[in-house]
Formats: structure tokens, C-alpha cells, sequence
């Protein structure tokens, strides 16, 4: 068997076609992504979950501190060279990190040492940076949750929680006791434990106010305080100096138009919601009377905004959906936790050169919007693509840096660790999103993600269709994609329907022409949910007018990975569909898997046996299949992700004498060639590689174009990859 490599040009991250221009405006793009198990040390247990929540940054910004709330740590960062960031390891710290604040030549962290939620207690320890060792800490007579340093450095702030439990009558406050605002001085970066004044912040709020729960603190530049009360959806004013609430006000309630209310399997902006408190999260200062918050709406669930705020109350400005529309737009809303929305829970202001930038983060949508602030309405700048939840922003304008701490740790269900990630800012074309979608005429967006398979348009170059899988199984789409634009553009959305009706029991994994304006789509079934393995025919309508199941003699054999690929071969009656099954079925040996070939005329079915690498850790399989210039391309992939990552390849097969047997005889093994690896292709964004490389399709001028499966931001950053790869040609 021959592994011989077929040469094809690479593109930039979309088609070459697209001009640069001459002098781009200055954007963010990410550099590096910083896995957080990096920093534990070597004899670990990697297995164990680690965590970055909040970051800060030594004042010449080479050093980031995260905490690390789970492993009961804050880590270390070396970014001297912000694009390879370095492991300095950890710190172990009694209790459980849940701020951090670099101010001199030390970091404070707040750790909570509670027994339980009705006997909060904390400290606030101070960790010198040069030897990474605690030389001081101070009690702070509870659950601490936010730490800031005022602007000259001589004070500092933490908000002390006392949470509530969500397991204790639902999670509804009041409960005791009440959380408050601890300000203690600072001297050469070290607090003077003694000087701590402790502010009451009960009584202020509509919501609960024997029981205030402040959640996050910010100075401004004449030391004024300010901080939130989320589940109170109340924001309060305090002077530094005197320790005395100057101004505090509700934060409100926004009403909000053109959302999706419904986890259902559909992404359908047609809601609405009335009357919904903000419970704002992070705040941030603008400017000495301004405060932007993010409205996470954790609470009661829902806000789904951000909001500027003067000091006195006034509403300055309010986003509503409206960034959440723009989330969707890019592909990462998150339908399966969709009551609260996209969740806006982290925010950060930073002045780059002239230009003062507002970062605004989603934890479910695992992205951060990038603004201007104009003084009034904010000028939307772009989209960062995130690890999962972020939950810390940080600004470092001195390097023109962003850095983001991305939460979840998902090495429980095998899925992608907690990571730190860091964005530049400089004169550049922005590399992500890569694809997005158009708002529809009624001013909502068409919703979409999950791609699970590609195909070309028969005429037009650069025009594709993709189809979305199961997890949007209400509304089962094929996407038209015009891949000439950057990022390429989804322009329509057709749902497949039987009936008149959103087809059920669909998991859509490939998807071909059938030469006559309508589609072949593959089915991938799945006994234990009664969906069959079937190929299916839609018109241009995307009404299903043919469904074929897999013949009985594969069916006794069947397992749960099946279809993931469909191309046709031949025109009218002469044609052919091939499939690619994506792992071993029971009558497969270990390592092969089938090419099925399905005769449209006399409806027979053959196929062949396709060798698999054997290569890296985890499980090899197909994801897509298609045929062009008498070769079919096939996708072949781990299941692995970041540095685990190892296949991640398109192989070819020679048509011509490729000959399958009947069903139940022994099969014929292919002999493949590699034609691409796309694992530079998949570090492109600098984030950490994708498992699902899922899509690819080669157009009418022969260019080739792959697409990953975001799993509709299910324990997913939610990032879609969509790029080119340039002409493909077959050579020996």
C-alpha cells in the first residue's frame, strides 16, 4: 500500500481570490492559547481538573497569575514572548482561589476558606512574585469574590459574597448572612490588614435586602468604588476615603425583542421577553462617571445584555440582543442552554493608543464582543474566539495585549482542558470568525452551527451546501455557503422537511448533488433513538422525496457511527452514491471500515474496505467523502484534541479499477494515497485544534474547502473553522 503525497497550494485561512487590503484597520487576532495543565507539576495526576478564572498581569505585563479555584492554586505565565507563552507552575493555597490582583512587585488573592455557605469565612494573601511564596495575608471575616486595585495603588477593594447555596430552596435569597465590601491599605504592594473598614451594603435593594451579595468591584481614578450586587440587581457607589455609599441604584430591567426562548433544537429568534432583570456581574469603569456591566442574569435567568451606566444611575446606553444576534450570526449560540442566553459575564476596558476598547465576554457562547467606546453608543468592533467560559478578561495596553481565562475543564466527559488565551492587537486582517451568517429581511439571524458535511455547487465556484447534524434536530437544515466573501457567507438556511414538516429522527452527516436541483443526504442512525441509517433525496424544496435504508444484510452488524459522508459519481440513470461509514462495524476487522456504493438504477449495493492509520491515541474514523476528477477524497480523523491531535488528513482513492463486491463477500481494500494534512491548517486560529474536521468539498474550478462541527457549542468553544486549501490535483 502506497502513502504518497499529492501536492496542492495552500491558501491563506480563506480563498486566495480575496484581497488584502493595503492598510487594515487595527484588530485583534489570537496568538497563543496556554492549556492549564501545563503548569501542574510532572508527576501530576493530569486527569485531575484544573481551572482559570481570574487573571491579572505583573506591571511590565510578562507575567500572568490566574486563580485556579478547583485545584486550589493560582498559576503562573511567562509571556515575555506573548505568542509562546511558558509554564511557570503553580501555587498551592489553603482553601480555594477566587480572585486575583497584581499590584507592585505582589499578587493579592482572595481565598475562600468557608466551611459551608452559612459559615463563609476568607483571607486575602499576598504572594510575592519573585518567589512565588505567600509573605503575608490578612482575615477577611468571609467568602471573598473580587479583588481591584485602585489606580495610585495605596487601596484596595474586595467584594465579599457569602453566596448563596443553589441547592438550598432553590437557590432564593435572602440567605444569611449578608456579604459586605471589605477597603484595605496598600503600601509598596502589601496591605495593612489593620486599616480594613468594612462597608454594609444591606438595605440598598429592592431585591432582598437583608441579604446583599456583592459580586465584583472597580476603581476608578478618584477612588471611587464601585460595585455590583448581581442576585439584588443592584449597583452601589462607595468613596473610598470615608468608606461612605455615595449614590446606589437599581439596576433595572430590560426588555428584550427578537430571542430565542426555546430549547428545542431550533434556532428561532422570534421571542421575546419583558420586564427581565439585569443582575449585572462584572463592572468596569469607563471613566470617573461611567460603568460598563455585564448583565449575566444568572440569577433569575435571562438578561442577555450589556449596559453603560453613569455614576448616578442614568442608563447611558443598552445593548440588548443585540449582541447576542451577532453571536448567533457567527455560530455560537447556545440552543441547549438557552433560557438564560448567551450570558454576558465578563467585561474589561482597556485604552489602546487613543482608542479606548470595551471587551464584553459570553460565558455559554464562549466568545468576547470588541467595541470602541464613542461616549455614547459603543462602535462594535469584531468577535474573539474563546476557550469554554471565559470568566476573566484582562486588558494589557502597554504590550497591546488581551488575555482572556477561559473556565471549564471538561477532562471528565474526555473532552478540551481549561486554557489562558492571548490576543494582539495590531494593523491586520481579522482571522476569525471564518465564516458567519447573513440577518434574514425580519431583522433576525439565521441561525446555524453543528456543519456536519460540504459539497459544491454544480455551476457556481466558491458556492457550496452544508448541513447541520442532530443537535439541531427541530430543524434539520442544508445551508447555502458563498465561499468568494471573507469570512464566507451563509446565505440561506432550507429545512428539510417531510410532510410539510421539520423532518424528525435525522442526524445529517453528508451531503451530495443528485444533478437535478435537489440533494443526497447521508443519515448517520442510532438504534437506541430508533433512527434509522438511510440515505435520503430532497428537492430544491428540501422536501424528502426518496428514503432508503441501508440494505438488511448490513444492519445485524450495525454500530452507532455510521454514515458520515455521501458523494455521487456519474450523471442520470448512470449514477452512483458512494458513503463512508465513520468507524468498524461488527463484521469489520479491526482498523478497516466500509465504502459503500448504492446503484440509483438497479438500486444494488457494494462496497469496499477502507485501511484506517493507526496512528496517536483514541479511536480513527471517517468523516466525509468526495469525488472529484476520478478520485474520491476522503476524510479520515481522530477523535483527539489540542497536542493529543495526530490524524487529522485527506486520503484519495483512485476510481478507476476500483471495483466493490456484494454485501456479505469478502471486500476489496482500497489503496489510498495522502493528499493533505490538516493539522497547520487547524492551528491556523491559534486556539487549540478541533476534533471535528467533519466537511469537505471541492468546488467547479477545483478548490478544495473544509469546515469543523462546533457541536452547536455543547461542552464546545463553539469555533467553527472554514477555510481553503487551494487547488486539488491529483499527481503521481
Amino acid at each position: 500500500m502506497s502513502h504518497r503525497f499529492l501536492t496542492i497550494g495552500l491558501w491563506t485561512i480563506l480563498a486566495a481570490s480575496t484581497a488584502i487590503p493595503a492598510m487594515a484597520e487595527p484588530v485583534f487576532n489570537r496568538i497563543a492559547s496556554f492549556p492549564v495543565i501545563s503548569n501542574l507539576p510532572k508527576d501530576s495526576d493530569l486527569s485531575q481538573v484544573t481551572s482559570s478564572e481570574i487573571i491579572t498581569a505583573s506591571e511590565d505585563g510578562k507575567t500572568l497569575v490566574y486563580s485556579d479555584s478547583p485545584n486550589g492554586a493560582i498559576g503562573f505565565i511567562d509571556i515575555t514572548e506573548a505568542g509562546k507563552p511558558q509554564p511557570l507552575g503553580q501555587l498551592k493555597l489553603d482553601g480555594e482561589p477566587t480572585s486575583v490582583a497584581a499590584v507592585g512587585a505582589n499578587v493579592l488573592a482572595a481565598v475562600n476558606t468557608s466551611k459551608d455557605k452559612a459559615n463563609p469565612s476568607g483571607r486575602l494573601d499576598v504572594v510575592e512574585l519573585a518567589s512565588r511564596k505567600v509573605i503575608a495575608t490578612c482575615d477577611l471575616g468571609g467568602q471573598p469574590d473580587s479583588v481591584a486595585i485602585s489606580p495610585d495603588k495605596t487601596f484596595a477593594a474586595i467584594a465579599i459574597e457569602n453566596e448563596r447555596d443553589e441547592e438550598l430552596n432553590d437557590g432564593e435569597i435572602p440567605q444569611l448572612p449578608s456579604g459586605n465590601l471589605k477597603i484595605i491599605s496598600l503600601k509598596d504592594g502589601a496591605p495593612d490588614c489593620a486599616t480594613a473598614k468594612t462597608v454594609e451594603l444591606t438595605g440598598l435593594s429592592e431585591v432582598a435586602p437583608e441579604d446583599a451579595e456583592p459580586e465584583f468591584v472597580s476603581i476608578n481614578r478618584e477612588n471611587q468604588i464601585a460595585v455590583t450586587l448581581q442576585e439584588n440587581n443592584h449597583i452601589a457607589i462607595i468613596d473610598a476615603a470615608s468608606g461612605k455609599i455615595t449614590n446606589h441604584f437599581s439596576a433595572g430591567t430590560v426588555d428584550l425583542d427578537k430571542i430565542d426562548v426555546e430549547k428545542d433544537g431550533a434556532l428561532k429568534f422570534d421571542g421575546s421577553a419583558k420586564g427581565v432583570l439585569r443582575e449585572p456581574d462584572t463592572i468596569k469603569w469607563l471613566d470617573n462617571n461611567r460603568v460598563i456591566v455585564a448583565n449575566e442574569g444568572d440569577y433569575k435567568g435571562g438578561s442577555r445584555s450589556f449596559t453603560i451606566f453613569t455614576k448616578d444611575g442614568k442608563v447611558a446606553y443598552e445593548s440588548g440582543a443585540s449582541l447576542e444576534h451577532k453571536i448567533a450570526e457567527a455560530g455560537h449560540y447556545p440552543d441547549k442552554r438557552n433560557k438564560k442566553g448567551v450570558e454576558l459575564e465578563g467585561a474589561e476596558v482597556g485604552k489602546f493608543g487613543d482608542t479606548n476598547y470595551l471587551f464584553v465576554a459570553s460565558e455559554r457562547a464562549s466568545i468576547v464582543g470588541v467595541y470602541k467606546d464613542t461616549g455614547a453608543e459603543p462602535e462594535f468592533v469584531q468577535l474573539l474566539p474563546s476557550g469554554i467560559a471565559p470568566e476573566g478578561v484582562l486588558a494589557i495596553p502597554s504590550r497591546n495585549l488581551l488575555v482572556t481565562a477561559n473556565e471549564a475543564d471538561l477532562i471528565k466527559d474526555g473532552g478540551v482542558r481549561s486554557h489562558v488565551m492571548i490576543y494582539e492587537l495590531k494593523d491586520q486582517k481579522p482571522n476569525y470568525p471564518q465564516i458567519v451568517s447573513t440577518m434574514k429581511d425580519d431583522g433576525t439571524p439565521l441561525g446555524w452551527g453543528a456543519l456536519s458535511g460540504l459539497v459544491a455547487d454544480l455551476k457556481e465556484a466558491g458556492k457550496l451546501y452544508a448541513v447541520s447534524d442532530s443537535f439541531y434536530s427541530a430543524a434539520p437544515s442544508i445551508f447555502t455557503i458563498d465561499a468568494n466573501q471573507s469570512p464566507a457567507k451563509i446565505t440561506k438556511a432550507l429545512v428539510v422537511k417531510r410532510g410539510g414538516q421539520p423532518a424528525q429522527k435525522l442526524d445529517l452527516e453528508g451531503i451530495t448533488t443528485d444533478g437535478d436541483g435537489g440533494f443526497w443526504l447521508a443519515n448517520e442512525g442510532d438504534q437506541a433513538k430508533l433512527v434509522p441509517h438511510a440515505i435520503l433525496n430532497v428537492n430544491g424544496k428540501g422536501e424528502i422525496k426518496k428514503e432508503i435504508a441501508l440494505p438488511e444484510e448490513l444492519l445485524p452488524n450495525q454500530v452507532r457511527f455510521g454514515l458520515e459522508g455521501i458523494t455521487r459519481v456519474g450523471e442520470g440513470d448512470d449514477a452512483t452514491l458512494w458513503m463512508a461509514i465513520q468507524r468498524e462495524w461488527k463484521d469489520d476487522e479491526k482498523g478497516f471500515v466500509k465504502l459503500l456504493n448504492y446503484n440509483i438504477k438497479d438500486k444494488s449495493w457494494t462496497a469496499v474496505s477502507y485501511p484506517l492509520d493507526n496512528i496517536g491515541a483514541g479511536w480513527v474514523g471517517l468523516s466525509e467523502i468526495t469525488a472529484h476528477d476520478g478520485q474520491l477524497y476522503i476524510v479520515e480523523r481522530d477523535n483527539q484534541i489540542g497536542d493529543k491531535a495526530a490524524n487529522k488528513r485527506l486520503y484519495r482513492v483512485a476510481l478507476e479499477g476500483l471495483k466493490p463486491a456484494k454485501i456479505g463477500e469478502k471486500l476489496p481494500v482500497v489503496e489510498k494515497v495522502l493528499a493533505h494534512d490538516f493539522i497547520d491548517d487547524l492551528k491556523s486560529a491559534n486556539g487549540y485544534i478541533s476534533e471535528k474536521l467533519e466537511g469537505f468539498a471541492i468546488d467547479v474550478d477545483g478548490n478544495g474547502y473544509a469546515v469543523t462541527d462546533n457541536d452547536g457549542v455543547d461542552d464546545s468553544s463553539g469555533e467553527t473553522l472554514f477555510f481553503g486549501i487551494g487547488k486539488v490535483q491529483a499527481t503521481n
